[in-house]
């Protein structure tokens, strides 16, 4: 089954919300001239905060489930621009077998995959 796609803005301002949740506050997600003197295209998210984000976009579809397990890689950056935000979409499909819910997603940015082979399995 198809689940509709959930969408979600990533500002700045989340990035420094999060860094300061997380306590990761390496200077590639918040400053720029650090960025781009390290190869990234421009300031970007953190992994974490993007899969976390899917995560949200599963428990929407799945309130109350038990999460069994969650992951993914991260295989491209999100880069956020300085001023405004950039629009994270995640999309699932689902499977049924031994009591539990596999979902399978799709987390894109600007039409590019931003993580790769993420996945939930829930009970309930």
């Amino acid at each position: 089954m198809s689940l509709p796609t959930q969408t979600f803005t990533i500002t700045r301002a989340d990035l420094v919300a999060y860094a300061g949740a997380s306590g990761d506050h390496n200077p590639i997600h918040q400053d720029e001239s650090v960025a781009l003197s390290v190869g990234l295209p421009g300031v970007i998210a953190h992994g974490m905060f993007t899969m976390a984000l899917a995560a949200r976009a599963v428990e929407a579809w799945f309130p109350g489930a038990e999460v069994v397990s969650f992951g993914c890689k991260f295989t491209n950056p999100v880069v956020v621009p300085a001023e405004g935000g950039v629009d994270i979409e995640v999309a699932g499909a689902t499977k049924e077998a031994d009591g539990l819910t596999t979902v399978s997603l799709t987390v894109t940015c600007d039409g590019q995959k931003v993580l790769g082979m993420p996945k939930a399995v829930l009970r309930g």
